[in-house]
């Protein structure tokens, strides 16, 4: 897809960007949100960034694909500095699915104050970032703010406890940022907040004696008879022997994102109709699905990853479509261990996997594994020398890594609206 650059940033220099999605989790472990975050990708350049460009990069691109398709149907937050706050810019964005993120650089001048003021009446929602005590900026700006985020890191327990006490408020909600682990989520909650910007539910908890279990072996066995090439009939066979597996098949083939002609009663036509290449794809989600809401962010994530790898590998090799489906399979895979609770080693050793997946999983090595740690800088809105070492060594453009990423959020967006069937490629 090609994407329009706002007339304020030339295109070698928006180039120069990749997009970060930082999720925001509400108190049900929901994804509600996201924050959309610009860094930058050349690190050799130490005059690229501002933040009037950033956010001027963020509105353009995220306008000209749809915010829709950027964030489905959850709120993106978009970081505003003074200057992006004063500008005429900030109107490209609809004001019923952003929220306008005050920078904590923002002086809070009389004018600023104002501009504030004219654009909640038009319609906007306001966030003040990186809160870490009393401040005179704070005392001007939170009468008018929406959402509180407060940087949890940068505060001792009892610190955090009196300033969530000072803030609360019933017409503004509590965001913690940076909560990294579990425990770290639930005190957050007993103290009142309501969102949460976080990645501890991406990484795995490794439990003693856990084994997967029987239905997701039943799947994982399925895909490792689609990645061997067996026989059609061992196929639908082994779908035959679990009736969950194919009670779903037969829902999905038999809905409008496959697009039979006619109703599909039997496995072998619906495995004949769906395709080897759908049926391991929905499969690989399944295995997220179960068990969980469509807008579970491990589902998000894991989908996003999959098709972000897949989009990769297409531009890396082109022409090599097995490469891109691998890709996909290594993106999906590398949260299957926060999934099942169990260690990444024994995932791999339980299902046949290429060497070339397994060094990409255990040790993050070869092309698979060097794209899938340049996505998970990414995730992490990580920028710098490592980031820039591994789009170099990949021979990637920041161009491709960001048409892979808004193309995967496409993709995934798609999903969501047809959680009955596969994504629509």
């Amino acid at each position: 897809m090609t994407l329009a650059t706002s007339p304020d940033i030339p295109m070698p220099y928006a180039n120069r960007f990749f997009l970060a999605r930082q999720p925001i989790l509400n108190r049900h472990q929901r994804l509600v949100a996201y924050e959309l975050l610009y860094r930058n990708a050349d690190c050799d350049d130490a005059h690229v960034t501002n933040g009037k460009a950033a956010t001027a990069s963020v509105i353009a691109h995220a306008s000209a694909l749809g915010m829709e398709h950027v964030v489905g149907d959850q709120l993106a937050y978009v970081n505003v500095d003074a200057e992006g706050l004063m500008s005429d810019f900030i109107h490209f964005l609809p004001n019923d699915k952003v929220i306008l993120e005050v920078l904590e650089t923002v002086d809070a001048t009389p004018e600023v104050v104002a501009r504030v003021r004219e654009l909640k009446q038009a319609g906007f929602r306001f966030a003040l970032d990186d809160v870490v005590g009393e401040s005179d900026n704070l005392d001007k700006l939170q009468p008018l703010m929406d959402v509180i985020k407060i940087d949890i890191k940068q505060m001792a327990p009892a610190s955090l406890a009196a300033l969530t006490r000072s803030l609360r408020n019933p017409r503004q909600k509590l965001l913690a940022e940076k909560v990294e682990t579990h425990e770290e989520f639930r005190q957050c909650m007993d103290l009142g907040f309501e969102y949460f910007q976080v990645y501890y539910f991406a990484r795995p908890v490794i439990l003693s004696g856990k084994k997967i279990a029987p239905s997701q072996m039943a799947i994982m066995h399925l895909l490792e008879l689609l990645a061997t090439d067996a026989d059609q009939r061992d196929i639908e066979r082994s779908i035959k022997l679990d009736p969950v597996i194919t009670l779903n098949l037969l829902r999905l083939v038999n809905t409008p994102a496959v697009g039979a002609r006619f109703r599909i009663n039997s496995v072998g036509h619906a495995l004949m109709v769906l395709g080897r290449q759908q049926l391991q794809r929905w499969l690989q989600i399944l295995l997220y699905v179960k068990g969980q809401q469509y807008d579970s962010p491990l589902l998000q994530l894991a989908t996003t990853r999959g098709k972000t790898m897949e989009n990769l590998l297409e531009h890396l090799r082109p022409g090599e479509r097995i490469s891109a489906d691998i890709g996909f399979t290594v993106g999906i895979m590398s949260l299957m261990d926060t999934l099942f609770s169990v260690a990444m080693g024994e995932i791999v050793d339980s299902v046949n996997v290429l060497d070339d997946v397994r060094a990409a999983l255990l040790h993050r090595t070869g092309d698979y594994g060097a794209a899938l740690k340049l996505i998970e800088l990414v995730e992490n809105a990580q920028e710098g020398p490592e980031l820039t070492g591994l789009l170099h060594e990949l021979a990637l453009p920041p161009s491709a890594l960001y048409e892979s990423q808004l193309a995967a959020y496409d993709w995934v967006h798609h999903y969501a609206h047809g959680v009955s069937g596969p994504p629509r490629r």
